[in-house]
């Protein structure tokens, strides 16, 4: 334990105040108040959460806050320093990791890419068999002679007389014409 901790936990023990106290008063976690009497600022949430659970402590024992707070930056300062050195090395060897891993041609990035190909070659497949199916049931349910050539037929009311026109091929067409008689 460093002298930031030592020294807090000395003032609110001198003072007859327990971290149970504290905790009630302030609302904050009691595993947070022993971490910052233990100088353990890992735990902490951090930034300007610390800050505040040292000015509440503060007020709650009686003592300065905003000198309590100077001393738990240069507290935390001096601890940063250390630790900031271990992030320093790991966020290389992670920028290093993930440049010699781009390099490698990844398996799971080619079976994915085969996947999609197959999932593509599939649609287009079912697509294909849907299309000549419906073609064929629609070739099969009209007449050969109505597909290439369609007669229409005009019936004369007045003389009975029937006579048919030659039309343009159409496929959608009744096939026996309806007789209106009057």
């Amino acid at each position: 334990m460093g002298k930031f901790g030592d020294t807090l936990r000395q003032e609110r023990e001198f003072r007859g105040i327990t971290l149970d106290n504290i905790t009630r008063v302030t609302k904050i976690s009691n595993r947070h108040l022993v971490a910052l009497e233990q100088e353990h600022f890992e735990v902490l949430p951090g930034g300007v959460f610390n800050k505040s659970m040292v000015r509440e402590y503060a007020r709650v024992v009686g003592l300065d806050q905003e000198e309590w707070i100077g001393r738990y930056l240069s507290a935390h300062q001096s601890t940063k320093d250390v630790d900031e050195d271990g992030w320093m090395r790991f966020a290389e060897n992670a920028s290093k990791a993930r440049s010699d891993s781009g390099r490698r041609s990844r398996p799971d990035q080619r079976l994915r890419w085969t996947g999609i190909g197959l999932l593509v070659l599939l649609v287009a497949g079912l697509s294909w068999f849907v299309w000549s199916y419906v073609h064929k049931k629609m070739s099969i349910g009209t007449p050969l002679h109505l597909t290439r050539s369609v007669a229409a037929v005009t019936i004369n009311v007045h003389s009975g007389n029937y006579s048919s026109a030659p039309l343009t091929a159409n496929r959608f067409c009744l096939s026996d014409p309806p007789l209106i008689r009057s």
